[in-house]
């Protein structure tokens, strides 16, 4: 098993507060995959906030994370972990998610290339990530981001590794103003302030929701994609 632990556990920890924003990208995984479509992979777990819906929700996942500490966290909560998709037999998944991970991976048209020849024909992935490079602030150098994305250069990507791409848009307008303030108040911690998560979360996240059907296709906070393997 590979094994890398993750720099900003503290922040995952506190984004588990997030119940409006988690609860978005639960359902973004929710109405992209189907049950009957077979066994899905969340490809970073973490802690296990999405995968323990998914799980409940009945699907069939398991999980891929390489931090030690999370990784027996997961297997408290009775999900099955490995630390990488190298035993998983080519073209045998359904599906594969991965929130907020990609921008971790340095090679990630190579994890890319993994996913998609690990997914079986049709298979689906949905990808979502940080976007835009004039949002990178110390929170991003904290948890070990390597880049932020903007929506064509992912679509590329994904692409060149042999997706169809069914749906690419940015998500959080407004998350994308405050990312901005954070970035140009930096104070070079890369903490995120529980009150303000909450705050935001509980008040102006629903907001920017409301706001990401008019903004979508030109700024975000985020920017996430559902794919076909080709």
């Amino acid at each position: 098993m590979t094994t890398i632990e993750y720099s900003g556990r503290d922040n995952l920890d506190v984004m588990t507060d997030a119940r409006n924003y988690n609860r978005y990208l639960t359902e973004l995984i929710l109405n992209w995959f189907s049950k009957k479509d077979g066994p899905l992979v969340d490809f970073g777990a973490g802690g296990g906030t999405f995968a323990t819906q998914v799980a409940q929700a009945g699907f069939d996942v398991s999980c891929i994370e390489t931090d030690p500490v999370l990784s027996d966290l997961l297997r408290q909560k009775g999900l099955r972990v490995a630390g990488a998709l190298d035993a998983v037999p080519d073209a045998s998944l359904a599906g594969i998610y991965s929130l907020n991970v990609l921008e971790h991976i340095e090679d990630d048209d190579g994890i890319l290339a993994l996913w998609h020849r690990k997914l079986a024909s049709g298979g689906k992935l949905l990808v979502y990530v940080p976007a835009f490079k004039v949002l990178f602030s110390s929170m991003d150098r904290k948890v070990g981001h390597h880049r932020r994305y903007r929506m064509a250069g992912l679509r590329g990507q994904m692409e060149r590794a042999g997706f169809d791409l069914n749906v690419v848009r940015y998500a959080d307008s407004v998350g994308f103003l405050a990312a901005l303030i954070y970035r140009l108040a930096d104070g070079g911690q890369g903490d995120i302030n529980p009150r303000m998560l909450r705050l935001y979360d509980r008040w102006i996240f629903p907001v920017s929701r409301l706001l990401d059907r008019v903004c979508w296709p030109w700024f975000g906070k985020n920017v996430y994609a559902c794919a076909v393997k080709r």
